[in-house]
């Protein structure tokens, strides 16, 4: 019990010291020069906040903003010209009033009082303008930061998918998802996490369509975030998760604004912070993750054919090594003669045993994926390609590990990257070491032990209070329209009843594409005759 108290009181004064408390007296001051000393008092006199002072008959004023936050031919033009070109009388009994009915032609003007909302505005990027004799502020929206353009997503490609991608402004995210979903019951919350950083994260939702219970979960756990700094969405998305302790994923993290809408439409919540390309929806279950763009860009049965591939891709990435040593060293028997005394006459020279081969080799490729991954792009895919071959090449030479065991790696390997979720590829390639080891004591039994613990896992894994392998575990028969098989465009008539406890109906009736009828066909031809 004294060792909690202790504890708290550590956390108490770290909170204390992160965060200080502002003086008491929050009031904005009249005098316009002690508030220029108070700002910059508070502020450390930082160099990139500019002060402009100036003085219009008897009236004295200042605006202040920061350099690099804010457009400063916004001020300028907007603001500075017109009130020295304007027709403005500042002399009048509310002289406050006037410069912000008449003077300030800006949008989202507001109207404050005391200093915490000068800061909160200020690091925004907003301009404030001060009057002397006044103890309120002006606050001005003039955002200009620098910011990147829309392109291309770089990791979640598609073929005849859109071309756009999410950038790391808040505003810029919401709008392309807005372009996809122009509804007025697509609803946005905003809320400031971190002490420190102040990060805005948005909360993006269909009402009616998504489920409140959800949505409240999710705004309880982000209320109840407590850190210093938020950087990115894998932030937020590790400190909400239902399951810390296990590999996979369980909520969804996309740059593409057409994968998050259709989440959306389909009752899913999606969390958009601010300063990453990358929005994070939720509840997430198992298959989704070998869902890509494409799917629903195609036909149903090439869509249905491919995502079957890239099932069978993923499972080859898991077991791949783990089988090739199980035969090798325990079901001999079960290897063609054939093959059996060539792969015995390639391992003759190896001195490692068929465990210890494909650790070295597994290790190799994960270094080379890494140094591909952080290298430059002009050279990154070259040291990959090169290294791989040279490398491989050098070691079944020297004698280091058997060409079989190359192949094998090298197409665990080339699975591996089919996986479209790069979050549910690495769950893979972790998982496969371990079943290489149990492989290695216990053979296919060991396989399949292990299997077996991964599928009770699974199955024990919530997303947000939603079973993570729904629809297949519970099993659904009504929601298996977008699982194995990607039903048709009309026939896929309601949204996950699973997710959505509001509106499911998502096509209507008689959509089914067809020929014209013989009726109308008749008429036709005896119009035309």
């Amino acid at each position: 019990m004294l060792k909690k108290k202790q504890k708290k009181r550590q956390n108490d004064n770290y909170r204390q010291k992160q965060d200080p408390q502002k003086p008491e007296d929050l009031s904005i001051l009249r005098d316009y020069q002690d508030n220029i000393s108070r700002i910059k008092g508070e502020l450390g006199n930082s160099t990139d906040i500019n002060f402009r002072e100036f003085q219009f008959n008897r009236i004295k004023g200042f605006c202040v903003y920061v350099d690099g936050l804010a457009n400063q031919e916004m001020i300028s033009v907007f603001f500075m010209e017109t009130l020295y070109t304007g027709d403005i009388d500042l002399t009048l009994h509310d002289a406050f009033q006037c410069l912000a009915d008449k003077t300030v032609s800006l949008g989202n003007i507001q109207i404050i009082t005391d200093w915490n909302q000068v800061y909160d505005n200020l690091l925004y990027g907003n301009t404030l303008f001060f009057l002397n004799g006044y103890n309120k502020a002006i606050t001005v929206e003039t955002k200009g930061w620098d910011k990147r353009s829309i392109t291309e997503p770089s990791t979640q490609l598609a073929i005849r998918g859109p071309k756009d991608s999410f950038t790391e402004t808040l505003r810029t995210n919401t709008a392309l998802i807005r372009r996809r979903i122009t509804s007025p019951n697509l609803w946005l919350e905003t809320m400031k996490i971190g002490r420190v950083s102040q990060t805005d994260v948005g909360i993006m939702y269909l009402k009616g369509i998504a489920n409140e219970k959800i949505v409240q979960e999710i705004k309880e756990r982000l209320n109840r975030i407590d850190i210093d700094s938020i950087q990115g969405s894998g932030f937020v998305e590790q400190l909400i998760e239902d399951q810390t302790w296990t590999t996979f994923p369980t909520t969804y993290s996309s740059e593409r604004p057409d994968v998050v809408s259709s989440h959306i439409l389909e009752g899913r919540i999606a969390l958009i912070v601010d300063g990453t390309p990358f929005v994070v929806t939720a509840p997430a279950i198992f298959i989704q993750f070998f869902q890509a763009p494409d799917d629903y860009y195609s036909r149903f049965d090439i869509s249905t054919g491919i995502r079957i591939l890239r099932i069978l891709s993923f499972f080859i990435a898991l077991i791949g090594p783990a089988v090739y040593i199980a035969a090798t060293t325990f079901h001999q028997e079960m290897i063609p003669t054939t093959m059996a005394i060539a792969i015995a006459a390639q391992r003759e020279n190896v001195p490692f045993p068929a465990f210890i081969e494909a650790l070295i080799m597994e290790i190799l490729f994960e270094i080379l994926r890494e140094a591909g991954l952080r290298l430059p792009r002009a050279v990154g895919q070259a040291v990959s390609i090169v290294g791989a071959l040279v490398i491989g090449q050098a070691a079944v030479q020297a004698g280091i590990v058997s060409p079989v065991m190359v192949i094998v790696v090298s197409l665990t390997a080339i699975a591996n990257f089919s996986t479209p979720s790069f979050a549910m590829a690495i769950a893979a390639r972790l998982i496969r070491f371990v079943l290489m080891g149990l492989a290695t004591v216990l053979g296919f039994y060991g396989i399949m032990l292990g299997l077996m613990f991964m599928a009770i896992h699974l199955c024990s894994i919530r997303s947000f209070g939603i079973p993570y392998m729904m629809p297949l575990a519970p099993f659904n028969i009504n929601n298996q329209q977008d699982v194995f098989v990607r039903f048709p465009i009309w026939a896929m008539k309601n949204r996950p009843m699973f997710i959505s406890k509001g509106n499911i109906v998502r096509t209507g009736e008689n959509q089914k594409p067809g020929p014209p009828k013989q009726e109308e066909n008749n008429q036709t031809s005896n119009g035309e005759s």
